[in-house]
Order: structure tokens, then C-alpha cells, then sequence
């Protein structure tokens, strides 16, 4: 049996024990102290929210990235910083590791990015009553600070000794650098050493995230033959590359969807005689006429899934379709991995069992599995087929990637409290 899967049977095993023991005099001790850093850790998250850190803001990154190493020095963590190729365009990851030999070894993941670039209007921290605005402050500098701030809780009562824990905060979750294979390779070589990784996406009140979606690009291109329309639908003119367009979009409707967790989009479409698109900026041009038969037509879309499995069966669909030409037509589809799929291993459901136990011991009540297809995609996969792995774990808020993100303050200093007990008890 793999090491891995050993330690979180063990784990589910004893779960049912903990339940109703309530908290040791170590663990009130680091309820308290976690409370008693919340103050500090709201300072912090206002400090590098209000840092722009759009995931092509280089500097902006950077500088953010320093805030942070700054606050893993001086809890006793070695830190360094990898750069990308300069052809990736990608600021590069902050990576802060702890070594000992007592207890589980911990992967945290979190991220520097923000999806709100300098351009952006939302730009600042802003607070009124009980909840706070700001870029970031939900996804992800929130969940950063909540287990930079649950580390700062442990480290001050002893009980970071002789651990194992590496944090690694990517720069470039929202717009993923590639190739994968360098962008992801460090946290993936951390993995595989690792027993358990934790993730601070934003947490959904009374759940854990023990499954996501991974996605998926596709890029649709259809051809007709131009002609004048009078001569629309006949054998030397044919259908025209919007009516092949929309043929294929409504058999994907009809043929594709409907399978659990599965779902695409077809997010952009510009058709006509003349057509210019650019992948880039998902953004296009084109030039038609009533009188002319389009020629052109590209479809861009995205597709969500919970299994490679399930990935590849979806694209074989959509690839017979798109095979079934108009007359006088043709198309082509391409697919482009974005993120790999999280699917629901039993290993994720006994971390889970363990967060939930933390949960009730502290009076905040059963942890139930949240809807993988509720969620998008986020960095835990590309981990989750080398450990087990729990999302979700951050703080609570609204609005993410909307000028309207928000974090309510006093679960603050719960998702503290509950993160560090949970690293407190794997690690024991």
C-alpha cells in the first residue's frame, strides 16, 4: 500500500475517536493565539492587496512576492524565488520550506496573482463594517494570509519544530505560464515528497473541496466556399461556413451535453467573408455581405470536466461531429490543456474527514464535501494524482474575479484557527 493512502486510512480510522475530545490544552492555546493574530493578519492582507499583482504585472508580482518572503523569514523558513524564461512572459513563484523528520510532510499552495491587471479600476482595499473589498482579497491573498497567519500561530507556540512544510505561492495561477512542464515543475517535485497538500482558494462556508473541474480549451475553424448567396445550397456553392458553424454548435448541444460535471462554452464566434481573430485577446473582426456566401467562421470556446476520461470522451464526440461536413464545407478542432482535472480520490475524503473533525471541535460544525461542479479550476490539480489533496480552505467572501470581491472579516480569524489546527494535528 502506498505510503500515502497508509497515512489517511489511518487517518479516517481515527477520526470518529477525536470527534467529541475536544480541544487539548495545546490546541486552546493555539485558538487563542490565532484570534490574537487576526488583527495583524488583516493589516497584511490590506498591505499586499493594495499591491497590484495582475498576473502581467511582473513587478507588481514581485514586489508582492517580497512582502510575503519577508513574513516566511521570520517565522524560520528558508525561501527562494523561481524565475520563469523570460519567453513565458510569468513573474515566477515564491517557494518557502520548512525540514524536519516529526509528523506528515505538508505542500500549502497558494498564489501571488490577481486576475486585475494595472488597467484595471479596482485597484485598492476599501472596507465597510464587517466585510472588505479589494483585488485579491478574496482569491488569493486571503487564503494566503490564512495559512501565513496560522504558520505565524504555530511557529510562536514551539509547534513548528522538526516539521516538514513547504509553501509554494505561484505568480501565475490566473494565466497559467507554458509550457506546464516548467511552470509546474517545481511544485510538482515537491508532491511527490509530500503527504497531504492543503489549498487556500476561497472557502464555501460548511464544506471542503475535495474535487474540481479541470479545463480545457477548443478553437472551432469552418470553411465554405465564397460565392454569391443567389447560388446558396447548390451542389457547386453549398451551405456557406455560418450555417456549417452552427450546425456543429447545436450538435454539441444536443450530443455533448448533459453528462454529470461536464460542461463547454462556446465564448466567442466571428463569421463572415473576411475574418481576423486573435487568440490572444479572444477578440475579432469581420466584414460580410447579405448578398455573399461566408467563408469563414472561428469559434472559441472552453470545456470543463472531472475526469481525463471524461475530457477525452468529450472531444472524440465533438471531433465526429465537427467530421460531419455541409456540403461544400469544412472544419477543424483543436484542444488545448489548460488545467488537469481534480477528480474525488478516497484519499481527499479522509482529509476531509480529518478538516471536519478540527471544524467540530472548534464549534464550527461538519465539513460536507462541496460540488465539484460549482468550482473552476485552480492549481491543487496539478498535484492531486500525486497526494492527497483538500481545497477550499481559505476565506470566506463573495464576488471573486468581480470589481464586487470581498472577504467577511470576522471569518478571519476562524479559518485561521481551524488551519492551524489542522496543521497542528497532521503534523503531530
Amino acid at each position: 500500500m502506498m505510503p500515502n493512502i497508509r497515512f489517511f486510512l489511518i487517518c479516517l480510522a481515527l477520526a470518529p475517536l477525536l470527534h467529541g475530545q475536544g480541544l487539548s490544552p495545546d490546541e486552546q492555546q493555539i485558538r487563542e493565539t490565532a484570534q490574537s493574530v487576526s488583527a495583524d493578519a488583516l493589516k497584511f492582507l490590506e498591505k499586499v492587496v493594495n499591491i497590484n499583482s495582475g498576473t502581467l504585472n511582473l513587478k507588481g508580482v514581485r514586489k508582492v512576492g517580497k512582502a510575503y518572503n519577508r513574513k516566511f523569514k521570520g517565522i524560520g523558513f528558508d525561501t527562494r524565488w523561481v524565475d520563469m524564461p523570460p519567453e513565458m512572459q510569468r513573474a515566477g513563484h515564491l517557494i518557502a520550506t520548512r525540514s524536519g523528520n516529526r509528523g506528515k510532510k505538508l505542500l500549502l499552495v497558494g498564489h501571488l496573482d490577481t486576475v486585475f491587471e494595472k488597467r484595471s479600476p479596482f485597484q485598492k482595499f476599501t472596507r465597510q463594517g464587517d466585510t472588505a473589498f479589494g483585488p485579491g482579497v478574496n482569491d488569493m491573498h486571503g487564503g494566503n494570509v490564512i495559512f501565513l497567519y496560522a504558520l505565524i500561530t504555530l511557529h510562536r507556540l514551539g509547534h513548528l519544530d522538526g516539521v516538514t512544510i513547504a509553501a509554494v505561492l505561484h505568480g501565475d495561477e490566473e494565466k497559467v505560464g507554458r509550457p506546464h512542464e516548467i511552470s509546474r515543475l517545481d511544485i510538482r517535485e515537491i508532491a511527490r515528497n509530500s503527504d497531504a497538500a492543503l489549498a487556500y482558494e476561497a472557502q464555501i462556508s460548511g464544506t471542503g473541496t475535495i474535487a474540481r473541474r479541470g479545463s480545457s480549451n477548443w478553437f472551432l475553424e469552418v470553411t465554405g466556399r465564397r460565392a454569391h448567396s443567389s447560388g446558396i445550397f447548390s451542389k457547386e456553392s453549398g451551405a456557406g461556413a455560418i450555417f456549417e458553424a452552427s450546425r456543429i454548435l447545436s450538435a454539441f448541444y444536443d450530443e455533448v451535453r448533459g453528462e454529470e460535471f461536464l460542461s463547454f462554452n462556446p465564448g466567442s464566434i466571428v463569421g463572415g467573408t473576411d475574418v481576423a481573430y486573435n487568440v490572444n485577446t479572444t477578440s475579432g473582426e469581420a466584414f460580410g455581405k447579405t448578398n455573399v456566401i461566408a467563408q469563414k467562421v472561428v469559434v472559441d470556446g472552453g470545456l470543463r470536466f472531472i475526469t481525463e476520461e471524461q475530457k477525452e470522451n468529450a472531444r472524440d464526440k465533438m471531433r465526429e461531429i465537427v467530421s460531419r461536413s455541409l456540403p461544400v464545407t469544412s472544419a477543424t478542432i483543436t484542444f488545448e490543456d489548460r488545467y488537469p482535472a481534480m477528480p474525488p480520490r478516497p484519499e481527499n475524503y479522509a482529509l476531509l474527514e480529518v478538516f471536519s473533525r478540527v471544524s467540530q471541535d472548534l464549534g464550527y460544525g461538519v465539513r460536507e464535501p462541496f460540488d465539484p461542479g460549482k468550482r473552476g479550476a485552480g492549481d491543487i490539480a496539478f498535484v492531486a494524482e500525486l497526494v492527497p489533496a483538500l481545497d477550499g480552505l481559505g476565506v470566506v467572501g463573495s464576488g471573486g474575479h468581480t470589481p464586487q470581491e470581498s472577504v467577511n472579516i470576522p471569518e478571519i480569524a476562524k479559518a485561521i484557527e481551524m488551519s492551524a489546527l489542522l496543521i497542528y494535528r497532521l503534523t503531530r
